[in-house]
């Protein structure tokens, strides 16, 4: 090497130096957690050439042009503000000690809505068939949004139920991730698009300067129909959900179906995700409606990045602060920050009947070891975990007390936390919470609990890997 070629080396190396530092200090002034700031600044001090790409792709913690999008299409949607006025003097707001108490609804940003109905679906079977059902019942309009949409038997189904839809004069908006439909063929969208049906991705990645929020997944799972019935929880469209994979096995899992005001509340969440996508609003029904015997207090809440506080954080945080007698968790992803391992071991040291509810078996082998490094501190409180023995167990769902439950889209987890755009629905009615508790009473018995002398049995190669997943929990 030549002494000009040296200086050179010299010179590019001091440049990516001072760019690692500049990202650092970036990262430490806008990192969501202290954690997260102290893993990116020492990777992009120590190793810039390879954490600086990584640091542009998945360092960002806010979405900004999401952020700006939002101001101006809720500018333009009048509808909340009469929305609330028509739910008042309907007497579909409801008034009780969880919108008393807690700030529920402003973090949601949406009512409390009484007047509801909902449908527990256990799943895929059930669940794909009240989603079919519903479509094809369909006469104004389908809204559909997911994480996953694959090409395969059930993918299919959906195409073509779309397609009939849209034949008959339906309007059809399909919304999906680019990235979680990574692979989805061309052809599978073109048959859609030609039929009628308006296709739009999330992320668009060729659209200039999409690629750096690849961090920003959209998480959401949602199908609505007439603006009179709505569907969220944790199934995407694939055959692996309805157990078909023989890789994975059978495939536990929990959607919710809900009629009444609270749908007009989902739609909010689609019609930004849509304006963000499509760069144009929706016209839709809302005009909210009653179900027939609907008696459930529902709380519709979306949550991502482009919040302004910690949505979903704080959400679960004042959930479980609230549980008195009984808190039962269940997530594919456990990753819970040190705020999430106080609150439930002071929920269990209270007198609260605290379980957690983790898959056996994780497609993710980074956050099936980082579940075993939380036992040893919540057992020493009282927590109870289990592992799902019967297949893969994806469902997102908490029981509290006897009258209060969760069915959604975020896990408990970082990403679902503070990353993904996310669609929880909080349903407050003892009958349904009954339904919760039998279900995931059934779901107990196929787990075996989990014990700090299990892992310290475990071979010292497999404890230091479950530490180090732990490491990692911040950036997972």
């Amino acid at each position: 090497m030549t002494a000009a070629q040296a200086g050179v080396l010299g010179a590019a190396y001091a440049l990516l130096q001072a760019l690692g530092v500049l990202a650092a200090g970036r990262a430490v002034m806008e990192a969501r957690t202290a954690q997260g700031a102290a893993a990116w600044a020492v990777a992009l001090v120590a190793f810039p050439l390879l954490a600086l790409p990584l640091f542009l792709v998945f360092g960002q913690s806010r979405f900004a042009d999401y952020v700006a999008t939002r101001r101006e299409a809720l500018a333009g949607l009048q509808f909340m503000r009469h929305m609330k006025m028509t739910l008042r003097r309907r007497g579909l707001l409801t008034d009780t000690r969880y919108t008393r108490d807690v700030p529920f609804e402003r973090l949601a940003k949406l009512p409390f809505t009484a007047g509801n109905a909902a449908t527990l679906l256990v799943d895929g079977a059930a669940t794909f068939d009240s989603i079919f059902a519903g479509v094809a019942a369909a006469r104004d309009y389908v809204l559909v949004q997911y994480y996953i949409l694959r090409d395969d038997r059930v993918g299919r189904e959906l195409q073509v139920r779309l397609l009939e839809r849209a034949a008959a004069g339906v309007r059809v908006h399909l919304l999906y991730d680019e990235v979680g439909s990574l692979g989805l063929p061309r052809a599978y969208v073109g048959a859609l698009r030609a039929g009628g049906v308006q296709v739009q991705t999330f992320h668009a990645l060729g659209r200039g300067g999409a690629r750096l929020h690849l961090n920003f997944r959209n998480h959401r799972k949602i199908v609505v129909v007439d603006g009179r019935r709505a569907w969220v929880g944790g199934l995407n469209v694939g055959d692996e959900y309805l157990g078909r994979d023989p890789r994975i096995g059978p495939w536990r899992d929990t959607h919710l179906c809900v009629e009444g005001p609270t749908v007009q509340c989902v739609q909010v969440a689609f019609c930004e995700d849509w304006h963000w996508a499509a760069g144009h609003p929706l016209r839709l029904q809302w005009e909210p409606a009653e179900a027939a015997g609907g008696s459930y207090s529902v709380l519709c809440l979306p949550s991502g990045p482009a919040d302004e506080l910690e949505t979903c954080t704080l959400f679960f945080i004042a959930a479980i602060g609230r549980a008195r007698s009984r808190l039962w968790v269940a997530s594919p992803y456990f990753v819970p920050d040190e705020q999430f391992v106080t609150a439930l071991q002071l929920a269990a040291l209270r007198g609260v009947d605290v379980r957690v509810l983790l898959p056996e078996r994780s497609d993710n082998p980074l956050v099936g070891l980082s579940g075993w490094s939380y036992v040893e501190a919540l057992e020493q409180a009282g927590v109870a975990m289990y592992r799902y023995q019967d297949g893969f167990m994806h469902q997102k769902v908490t029981l509290i007390d006897d009258d209060w439950c969760t069915v959604g889209t975020a896990n408990f987890d970082n990403r679902s936390f503070r990353l993904n755009f996310e669609l929880t629905m909080a349903v407050l009615d003892r009958g349904l919470a009954a339904q919760v508790h039998a279900m995931l009473e059934r779901d107990f018995g196929r787990a075996r609990r989990m014990a700090a002398a299990d892992l310290r049995a475990r071979p010292p190669w497999f404890r230091f890997a479950v530490r180090l997943a732990r490491l990692s929990a911040p950036v997972q």
